[in-house]
């Protein structure tokens, strides 16, 4: 269920403040385990990540990958910086490491959603989003009583499959992975690799709810999961650069 009344988010804002003001004005009383999903953008947005790309110089790597891909070079000296590594680039494509340690196309940085001038600033992704939902977590903790999950979500791409999904880049109040191994099928069969991604199960079916586009809903309530009481961290869901097969 999409939370009505968030209002556009500027640096400095208190996302804890508002989102419980939203909650109170559509009359909606959060249950012991509820999950909030929230988008990076308005995380990022009151974390004052946004940046004048006037004020960018872009480096020599930055020009050169600029010139493959086709890409602004102060855009690509920004990808660079929040990246640890480029994994692949074409026209129009740069796909980097980001220094959170997952892969995905343009370190993150988005241009969507961020004000009139979009072609002129990009929105980077949070500097920490695990301890930023625990913050969010810790809080509604004391102001409610309750454990509340909390989810920090992105929209990334994926390398074999076409269309974005939601997935989780901060956690708190719950498990960014379950291990369902020693866990048995209906035919009493032993599960011997089963591990859910359920911090990126939850995001993605959040963001069924609220879009992409122009819908304005940052902030989704998701109701009827076993939060767990775990407190599990987006960087979880990493895969190990030496498990990784396709690096």
């Amino acid at each position: 269920m999409a939370i009505p009344g968030i209002p556009l988010i500027k640096a400095g804002d208190d996302l804890k403040a508002i989102i419980q003001k939203a909650l109170e004005n559509a009359k909606i009383t959060l249950h012991e385990d509820d999950v909030l999903v929230i988008s990076s953008k308005i995380v990022s947005k009151a974390e004052d990540r946004l940046v004048k790309l006037d004020t960018i110089i872009p480096g020599q790597q930055a020009r050169s990958v600029a010139d493959e891909t086709g890409k602004d070079p102060r855009l690509v000296e920004l990808i660079l910086k929040e990246s640890t590594e480029i994994s692949r680039k074409a026209r129009g494509v740069l796909v980097t490491r980001h220094r959170l340690g997952f892969v995905s196309a343009n370190a993150g940085i988005d241009q969507s959603n961020i004000g009139p001038q979009a072609q002129s600033y990009a929105l980077l992704l949070p500097v920490d989003p695990d301890t930023s939902a625990q913050t969010l977590h810790q809080h509604l903790q004391t102001q409610t009583g309750l454990h509340i999950g909390i989810v920090i979500s992105d929209s990334h791409g994926r390398p074999f499959r076409m269309g974005n999904i939601g997935v989780a880049i901060g956690v708190a109040g719950l498990p960014a992975i379950r291990d369902l191994r020693g866990q048995h099928d209906l035919f009493d069969r032993e599960l011997r690799i089963s591990i859910q991604g359920y911090a990126d199960l939850i995001a993605s079916a959040a963001h069924l709810v609220c879009g992409e586009g122009d819908e304005g809903y940052p902030v989704v309530l998701v109701r009827g999961l076993e939060a767990r009481r775990m407190d599990g961290r987006a960087s979880d869901l990493n895969r190990p650069v030496e498990q990784d097969l396709y690096r």
